[in-house]
């Protein structure tokens, strides 16, 4: 089977630089508009890779993401709002890019390529049959990557993957692959944009679904979010006076003595039964 890298293909447009601001602009758009379409796609894929994970994770295991660049960092953004967002402790999704934490905010030249660092890495954490790793690389041969999941299915450690080009070797070694076919860039190459957007997309579907899976959403409200600041305090005490009859004060008393939204409804629940 040949593999052709559509990530990597000429863009559809060209003369860019000769482009006004305003046309720059609405092409940009108009590629973006059609990730989603693209995600869509991939949904049966999504839920068979949603579904490992949510049965690993209620097992004990954890989540890894590993990737390089763009990728690396995507990951690295959604298992770090995971903590914040659904109060669930900071080694249960962990994210993981090639050249360590220097990478996140400057290239770390020929850390995509290193096929030894993954596996070191993820040792690093105590990585265990327990647990799954989803690498991410929008081309789909990223060495740092596809080696780091070889040696995952070597050691019984279920794995999946999140790429842009069909048939790559990421999603061929991938238990579980992810492959959301967005086409060339409007930059040629340029795969921080449509594939970049995608990833995130992809992303948000994983982590959030898994977490409302394992029971960390109420409604449609994040009532194990940690009350890090004012804002999400206010938003904490207007989830509490939605779901029971208390003013903003009394909220804000009950939230601070029971430390979460769930705890101050369900105790004031358990209190009020009669």
């Amino acid at each position: 089977m040949t593999f052709t890298k559509t990530t990597e293909q000429a863009s559809k447009y060209d003369h860019l630089d000769q482009m006004s601001l305003s046309n720059l602009l609405v092409n940009i758009n108009r590629e973006d508009k059609t990730v989603p379409l693209a995600v869509e796609k991939a949904l049966p894929q999504i839920e068979n890779l949603v579904t490992k994970i949510v049965e690993q994770l209620k097992q004990g295991g954890k989540l890894f993401y590993i990737g390089a660049g763009t990728s690396g960092r995507l990951g690295i953004v959604d298992a770090s709002e995971c903590p914040p967002t659904f109060g669930v402790p900071s080694d249960l999704v962990n994210g993981i890019i090639a050249g360590g934490d220097k990478a996140i905010r400057r290239a770390v030249e020929n850390a995509e390529d290193n096929t030894t660092q993954a596996w070191i890495d993820l040792q690093d954490h105590n990585i265990s049959t327990k647990d799954i790793v989803i690498g991410i690389a929008a081309s789909g041969t990223t060495p740092y990557v596809i080696e780091g999941l070889k040696k995952c299915n070597e050691n019984n450690i279920i794995t999946g993957c999140i790429t842009c080009n069909e048939g790559s070797p990421l999603a061929l070694t991938a238990a579980y692959p992810i492959v959301v076919i967005v086409g060339p860039e409007f930059v040629t190459g340029s795969s921080r944009m449509k594939a970049g957007t995608a990833q995130k997309l992809v992303l948000n579907m994983v982590s959030t679904a898994t977490m409302i899976q394992l029971g960390k959403v109420k409604g449609n409200k994040m009532v194990d979010m940690q009350l890090s600041n004012d804002k999400l305090v206010d938003r904490g005490v207007k989830m509490i006076m939605s779901e029971i009859p208390v003013d903003y004060d009394l909220a804000l008393q009950l939230l601070k003595q029971n430390g979460s939204v769930r705890n101050t409804i369900e105790n004031y629940n358990s209190e009020n039964i009669h």
